[in-house]
């Protein structure tokens, strides 16, 4: 028969479970709450005194008036183009730096490993104001372009692939090696499968960054027709569409839960790749 003393004492299972539903409630609340005021009627208070948590008179009238009032349909063909181009990008440059870097014999490979881990010290409102600048002088303000090209790739992307390469035991490459694999060869059937689980994170975090920005787009974006759905949503709570708290709350809903299917669909090898990923010096 198993004993409290396998698991732990029964005090500290129960403060552990506490900070469990404490980390959760702080994560997923917020969600939750906005879901559940996003189905309120017209006659129920979001907020206030006599604001209630669950709806009583549940109706979807919220997300038919966001669809009523503002281009939806265009703000998710402008995302997901971006989330395209992003991810795309993401994996050819990522992959296949992180693939040099995890190559011992040649010369500034070491120079270039910090330089990297150096490049994410900076915040991005540190540089916003040249890449604008130099999204100006290319011609790419409000164009979907001027959006996907400062993020094509990302430092921590290619860390991530560097320390999933450098697992690969050096033994199975010599072995293709003698069987007569070439770089290339090496690359496309040894190193990419073996790093699966951090390619799923790379697509994740990528999608999940180019899907959210908001910052971003506000800058380099003018037209509606060239607006992300995050950009174009936060239209809702201009004073032209009569601010409603339920309707601002239902396009919150619908920008997140395509964010929340990917997660769920690729968790398995999210979590797989994290911990296959880890930065290796």
């Amino acid at each position: 028969m198993p004993r409290w003393r396998d698991y732990g004492r029964p005090r500290e299972l129960v403060v552990r479970y506490l900070l469990l539903l404490l980390v959760l409630g702080l994560t997923v609340g917020p969600l939750v709450w906005q879901l559940l005021a996003s189905l309120k009627s017209t006659s129920e208070d979001v907020f206030g005194a006599n604001a209630t948590l669950l709806p009583h008179d549940p109706t979807l009238r919220a997300y038919r008036q966001v669809f009523d009032q503002v281009p939806v349909a265009t703000y998710i063909r402008n995302s997901t183009i971006v989330v395209v181009l992003s991810i795309t990008s993401q994996l050819l440059f990522s992959t296949t730096a992180g693939y040099m870097l995890s190559k011992p014999g040649w010369k500034g490979r070491k120079a270039v490993w910090v330089v990297l881990v150096a490049s994410m010290m900076f915040p991005f409102e540190s540089i916003m104001v040249s890449l604008f600048l130099s999204i100006r002088d290319l011609g790419l303000v409000d164009n979907l372009a001027g959006v996907w090209l400062p993020g094509f790739v990302g430092a921590i992307n290619v860390l991530l692939m560097r320390g999933a390469f450098l697992a690969v035991p050096r033994e199975i490459e010599d072995s293709a090696m003698l069987d007569g694999a070439g770089e290339w060869q090496r690359f496309r059937y040894l190193y990419l499968p073996s790093a699966w689980g951090a390619i799923m994170v790379v697509v994740i975090n990528t999608f999940i960054s180019a899907w959210d920005d908001f910052l971003w787009p506000l800058i380099v974006l003018r037209s509606e027709d060239h607006m992300t759905l995050t950009l174009g949503l936060s239209r809702l709570q201009s004073s032209s569409f009569g601010y409603d708290q339920r309707v601002v709350m239902a396009g919150s809903v619908i920008s997140v839960v395509p964010v929340l299917v990917l997660f769920v669909i690729t968790q398995r090898w999210f979590y797989k790749g994290v911990s296959s990923g880890a930065v290796k010096l």
